[in-house]
């Protein structure tokens, strides 16, 4: 085998492991989207049934600080796969250089690497924001659960 498909050949792999993490990241996403808003929905059938009467106050507060603590974890998580797929297009871009196209680096180019924001909205940014918005109503289940002065 020369060199030239030895190389394409490393590149078609770690193109496909670039596309592996993409996938994972989106498991990920799934994850924790279906984790919160179980135990959101646990909160809201139970209120709804006063299962929890006798010691619910301690509980509610825990259960917001563990959804207000998954959804930072989660935030880490998605940072983590961002920095991770920063360095395995970084490679890509490298391997490119000895390929007759570099196709990722031109379609980077045209998206204005991702600087301009109309020609292309990095996904991360619009990613991590979700994290957030599930923060929400564990935030204000907090509030409300220490204001209404049950504890």
């Amino acid at each position: 085998m020369d060199q030239i498909s030895v190389l394409l050949e490393q590149y078609k792999l770690y193109v496909e492991m670039a596309d592996r993490v993409s996938i994972r990241r989106g498991q990920t996403n799934r994850f924790y989207i279906s984790l919160l808003s179980g135990l959101l929905t646990l909160v809201l059938l139970t209120q709804e049934k006063g299962l929890f009467s006798q010691h619910q106050s301690i509980l509610l507060v825990a259960v917001a600080l563990l959804g207000v603590a998954l959804c930072a974890l989660w935030n880490i998580n998605i940072r983590s796969y961002r920095q991770l797929n920063t360095a395995k297009f970084k490679i890509i871009h490298e391997f490119e250089q000895q390929l007759p196209l570099a196709m990722y680096d031109r379609e980077w180019d045209v998206l204005g690497k991702g600087e301009d924001s109309k020609k292309y909205l990095q996904l991360t940014r619009v990613e991590q924001m979700v994290p957030f918005l599930f923060a929400i109503p564990y935030l204000l289940l907090l509030i409300a659960v220490i204001f209404s002065g049950a504890l």
